[in-house]
């Protein structure tokens, strides 16, 4: 099973919600989400989920973003006070796995779902990336297991973690500068996918095309980059990244997106990689034939359902 890992921004969470709305997400991929704030758009996709009986895993102690101190803060009779009560009453239902991340703090949540049968210790999903915090883990987890334990792969981790082991690791080799990618175009990516079965993993889990890192401040790019999942030869992936040339300044975003996907077409079209038709790969391509530009959110939103759909593609034929 995978298990990609997103940090809950805007354009994740329409990627998400626009595969499982249109039936491209295998029942072989369970999302996570690490809730960055309360917004509608969380609250929405989560229902979606639900619509189509799709498993998703939901954070409930993020540990990035203003998700906690939104929900804190929400005045009664306020339009936030509707989204926290739709966020309540979705996370109730099965198709919602709770999910909690091991850190300082987690035991006062770990104990209010025990003491009052919120949640059954088998039904969780873990992240347990922090080494100072495995004794709780050992502690809370001593005689019943969750269902899902994700974990770096790091001899410690994996002594004291045997059970329901998801291996997770930031795949995509974030650059400073999206101009940089001009220097690495082509890279591997992964092959967890072929190995975590014989590795003793019962699923893998990575960040997709964005990584690990987080910020919360947006910025106008020099360099527009689109990021391209494509399975090699031996069924290993590899990412393709295709970049903008007018890269002095900020200006005219929509000429950088144009140049940027330009290559990505030619590529597609001239090479012919090994790469199935997704949702996403054929709007970056619509948007070159029609000469349009979606935004850069929109961007990341296309190369992140490209590759879902692409692994959903691949794990309905193992």
């Amino acid at each position: 099973m995978y298990f990609p890992y997103v940090r809950g921004r805007q354009y994740e969470l329409l990627a998400l919600r626009e595969l499982v709305a249109n039936n491209l997400l295998s029942k072989n991929i369970v999302p996570i989400v690490e809730p960055v704030k309360l917004s509608p758009t969380l609250v929405n996709m989560m229902a979606e989920f639900i619509k189509a009986n799709h498993p998703i895993s939901i954070i409930r102690n993020p540990s990035v973003g203003t998700f906690l101190s939104d929900y804190q803060k929400v005045k009664q009779d306020s339009k936030e006070a509707t989204y926290r009560d739709k966020f309540e009453e979705q996370y109730k239902d099965s198709n919602i796995i709770k999910s909690i991340i091991i850190q300082n703090g987690c035991h006062e949540l770990l104990n209010y779902w025990g003491e009052y049968d919120i949640v059954k210790k088998q039904d969780m999903l873990v992240v347990a990336t922090n080494r100072d915090w495995l004794w709780l883990y050992e502690k809370y987890f001593e005689s019943e297991y969750p269902k899902f334990a994700l974990i770096p792969d790091e001899s410690v981790f994996r002594r004291k973690i045997r059970r329901s082991k998801v291996l997770l690791d930031d795949k995509f080799k974030k650059q400073e500068r999206n101009a940089d990618y001009q220097d690495v175009t082509d890279e591997f990516f992964s092959d967890d996918h072929i190995y975590y079965i014989e590795d003793g993993f019962v699923g893998f889990s990575d960040y997709s095309i964005i990584g690990d890192e987080y910020s919360d401040s947006g910025f106008a790019p020099y360099a527009v980059a689109i990021h391209i999942v494509y399975f090699a030869d031996d069924k290993s992936l590899r990412v393709k990244h295709f970049v903008s040339d007018s890269n002095e300044d900020i200006a005219n975003p929509a000429l950088k997106f144009y140049q940027a996907v330009e290559k990505l077409t030619k590529w597609y079209r001239n090479e012919k990689p090994n790469i199935e038709m997704t949702f996403g790969l054929k709007t970056f391509l619509n948007h070159y034939d029609n000469q349009t530009y979606p935004g850069l959110g929109t961007v990341k939103k296309l190369s992140l359902m490209h590759h879902l759909e692409l692994m959903s593609k691949y794990l309905n034929e193992e």
